[in-house]
């Protein structure tokens, strides 16, 4: 009996490792969708207007969205519960969609996402007052070194544009927020529903900009699909996203997150051929390190999985 114990608790390790390893897997495939999305919008607001890019995306996620939420079984978006939250989270992450979108016109792909990735970094120094959450000395350390790595990176006299560094912040606070209400929304609302609001919102959202430039028009159509599929493997991503999440705990994967950072520079670097200055690489590296720790000593944990934002 114990010998047949053993082989059935071995079996049982192994799927839990076959299940770790895909999770882990699906994680690093959403990455790389992630910063090839970042790439390929980067390279769009060259000739479409930021909104124009957001509602091909949008459009996109929105009718993923609209998949899972027949899946649900419950369309009805307004009577779900916690109205209010779902409001905020949906229109911080859409604020966060519009400020992204419009600060890649001018600023290099690594810069942008390096400040972007300070949002985990911010979560904790809200977490007191927004959450009711310990944040002990140690995490209090690493936001602080996260932050000299931004100053860093937007250093007084640097090179990056001020409107598109002022409106990477605004991002980065925003999803900040935004990590802040999904913990607060986790287990309240189906991640369906969360994330069909979501869609619609940053559908509406990120399109408002467009009331105020009545030169924008759309592209022709075979433009408009092209853009269209870039949003499809944004939310492809998000897909990946959510099924690695089902398999491995946030603790694990958050320490990769920083892996779309990476790929942000070689991106930056050999597509744009925009690379990171020294100091630039040394804020990216401190902001890292922060990350990484915090993840490692349990402040990923505040973040549940949910959608990922434009970077």
């Amino acid at each position: 009996m114990s010998t047949a114990r053993a082989a059935v608790s071995l079996a049982r390790d192994e799927r839990g490792e076959n299940s770790a390893a895909r999770g882990i897997a699906l994680f690093l495939c959403a990455l790389v969708l992630f910063a090839a999305y970042d790439a390929f919008a980067k390279q769009m607001v060259v000739t479409h207007a930021p909104a124009v890019v957001n509602l091909g995306r949008y459009s996109a996620i929105g009718v993923i969205a609209l998949v899972l939420l027949l899946r649900h079984g419950d369309l009805r978006l307004w009577r779900q519960p916690h109205q209010k939250l779902l409001a905020a989270r949906s229109v911080a992450l859409a604020v966060v969609a519009t400020c992204f979108m419009t600060a890649l016109v001018t600023m290099p792909l690594a810069e942008a996402t390096a400040i972007y990735f300070t949002a985990p970094l911010i979560m904790v120094a809200l977490s007191p007052w927004l959450l009711k959450e310990r944040v002990g000395r140690a995490q209090w350390t690493a936001v602080l070194l996260g932050f000299v790595g931004m100053l860093c990176i937007v250093r007084p006299g640097g090179s990056l544009p001020l409107a598109g560094t002022l409106l990477m912040a605004v991002s980065a606070v925003c999803y900040a927020l935004f990590q802040v209400l999904t913990r607060r929304l986790s287990g309240l609302v189906p991640a369906p529903v969360q994330f069909a609001h979501m869609a619609l919102a940053c559908l509406v959202v990120t399109n408002l900009p467009v009331l105020f430039m009545p030169h924008v028009t759309l592209p022709p159509w075979p433009e408009m699909a092209l853009l269209v599929a870039g949003g499809a493997v944004s939310g492809s991503a998000q897909l990946l996203l959510l099924a690695a999440f089902r398999r491995v705990g946030a603790a694990t994967l958050a320490p990769l997150n920083y892996v779309q950072l990476l790929l942000a520079v070689l991106i930056s670097t050999l597509w744009f051929q925009r690379p990171p200055d020294g100091p630039a690489l040394a804020g990216m590296a401190l902001i890292a390190v922060a990350g990484v720790y915090l993840a490692r000593s349990g402040g990923s944990r505040r973040e549940a999985p949910g959608m990922k934002g434009p970077a």
